[in-house]
């Protein structure tokens, strides 16, 4: 009777997290396609470099600041709901993208998929704890990390083998068929739930911290154009501080606050927000600042250059489910504390790889990279729910994920900003700093071009040389700051190990004894 009842439940639940992972392998391919395209996509509808450098922020920046409320509409109004709102307008606004005429339009487009990509997101990851339990559930997150994978992987070479064959606008075509079948299998097969207790989103948090988020990454992603004590940079940062502090005070006063503060105390929380912050600058600025050399710096073709970026992001094919069954045999913290260290070692030897140089030569420490962060990638997101009650799982994914997907923003516009600084002080060398300053802008978004026209006087040889340089400097700085975030998260993780459902258990009865 038992095997009767189970099969058809297994078959169940094969099928919800099926209908989860092909919406996750969608969005990775809105991330790097668009990266890949961009050279494409500026000679087809024009704009400034600026105006193509939002084509990835503006998705960045909605995406990262509406999954906290995100997670929270998923909790009190249904993550079922939630989820096929947001997978619905994630497929019909690529289609939008598909046909924009002209980059303003196509950068609103983006920014509004940001937003339908948080709610699927949140939504998905939400209903799907509450299909799994225990180690089962570790395992189910791991294999959506390694969906993830799946569409970091092919994205760069599917990208460049559309562009080739159909153009840049084809490179939607692959995202709208996994998110209408994301839509049609979850409508199918979901079950709605919500938290039992909530009592509707917590509006006045929800706009503080959105607002505030969203402030901030705005006023990153302009300093590095405008300069840090710009006015507009200026006032922009100080207006998220207020509202930071604006939602501190809120969410210290409501009955059931959008996030519960008191988590942070626990050690192991707090280590699960540094891992999420690791990947974006130990990987996920490579998805973006790799493709820009390898075509705008080295010459490759979009082909040629997908291709060579699939060694950075193969291991996430199968890594992510390997290291969930890890978890058997050795702590979270072990395996997410060596995976850093490894993909340290990655970036080190990618430094020490100069421009130009042969495919297997630069291919093999962007596996080593990709191997090493594919270890806390299959973990993150269960270790993510496993620290807070089950029934605030949205509250959770939208914690982590906003902490995951902000970093990934601020981190590639600071590592931007970095790059172009470190280029221009190599430029100094044979020019003003009033030249070298534009000139290294262009030379940051692959135009050598334009650097040339900007410098004259420096040769195309020294240009790309000081770019290489300048590289290298940044891979080192990334590999230093990888290895400190390793030490901090193994400290902070190994110490809740062996008791981790009594942070959850603690921060749930303080919230039932205040709304008591």
């Amino acid at each position: 009777m038992t095997q009767t009842i189970t099969r058809p439940r297994m078959a169940e639940q094969a099928l919800v997290l099926l209908s989860v992972c092909l919406a996750a392998a969608a969005m990775p391919l809105t991330f790097t396609g668009p990266a890949v395209a961009l050279p494409a996509i500026g000679k087809a509808l024009g704009g400034s470099p600026i105006a193509l450098n939002w084509v990835t922020n503006a998705f960045m920046l909605t995406f990262g600041s509406s999954l906290m409320a995100a997670g929270g509409l998923a909790d009190a109004y249904g993550r079922k709901r939630v989820f096929l709102i947001g997978v619905g307008a994630f497929a019909v606004l690529s289609m939008a993208l598909a046909v924009a005429p002209d980059i303003l339009w196509f950068d609103l487009g983006r920014a509004a998929q940001g937003v339908a990509a948080a709610a699927a997101f949140s939504g998905g990851m939400a209903a799907l704890a509450q299909e799994f339990d225990g180690a089962s559930r570790i395992r189910a997150f791991s294999i959506v990390g390694t969906s993830f994978g799946v569409g970091l992987a092919f994205g760069p070479i599917a990208s460049g083998l559309m562009i080739d064959a159909f153009g840049w606008r084809s490179i939607f075509g692959l995202v709208i068929v996994l998110a209408v079948l994301a839509l049609a299998l979850g409508a199918r097969v979901l079950q709605e739930s919500r938290d039992p207790d909530a009592a509707g989103l917590d509006w006045p948090g929800a706009a503080s911290f959105t607002l505030a988020l969203a402030l901030f990454t705005y006023g990153v992603l302009l300093a590095p154009e405008r300069g840090w004590s710009e006015p507009t940079v200026m006032s922009l940062l100080a207006g998220s501080v207020l509202l930071f502090i604006a939602f501190v005070v809120i969410e210290g006063r409501v009955a059931r606050p959008m996030l519960d503060l008191t988590l942070f105390r626990y050690p192991r929380f707090v280590g699960v927000q540094l891992l999420a912050a690791a990947p974006a600058y130990a990987f996920v600025v490579l998805l973006i600042l790799l493709p820009v050399r390898f075509i705008g710096i080295e010459g490759l073709s979009e082909i040629a250059a997908g291709r060579l970026m699939i060694a950075l992001s193969a291991p996430l094919l199968v890594l992510p489910i390997a290291a969930g069954l890890l978890t058997r045999w050795f702590a979270p913290a072990t395996i997410c504390g060596a995976g850093l260290l490894i993909c340290a070692a990655g970036l080190f030897w990618l430094s020490r790889v100069p421009l130009g140089g042969e495919t297997m030569g630069i291919a093999m420490p962007m596996a080593l990279i990709g191997i090493g962060i594919s270890l806390p990638w299959g973990l993150m997101d269960g270790l993510a729910v496993s620290v807070v009650p089950k029934e605030r799982a949205g509250m959770a994914t939208g914690i982590f994920s906003t902490t995951r997907v902000a970093g990934e923003g601020v981190a590639l516009a600071v590592v931007s900003a970095v790059l172009s600084a470190l280029t221009a002080g190599h430029l100094a060398a044979g020019a003003t700093a009033a030249l070298a300053g534009p000139a290294a802008q262009r030379l940051v978004t692959g135009d050598i071009a334009s650097a040339a026209a900007a410098l004259p006087q420096m040769s195309r040889t020294a240009l790309v040389q000081s770019y290489g340089e300048a590289f290298v400097t940044l891979l080192v700085m990334l590999c230093a700051v990888t290895v400190v975030t390793a030490i901090v998260v193994f400290a902070f993780l190994g110490r809740g190990t062996e008791q981790r459902a009594e942070p959850a258990t603690e921060a749930e009865e303080r919230l039932r004894t205040s709304e008591a």
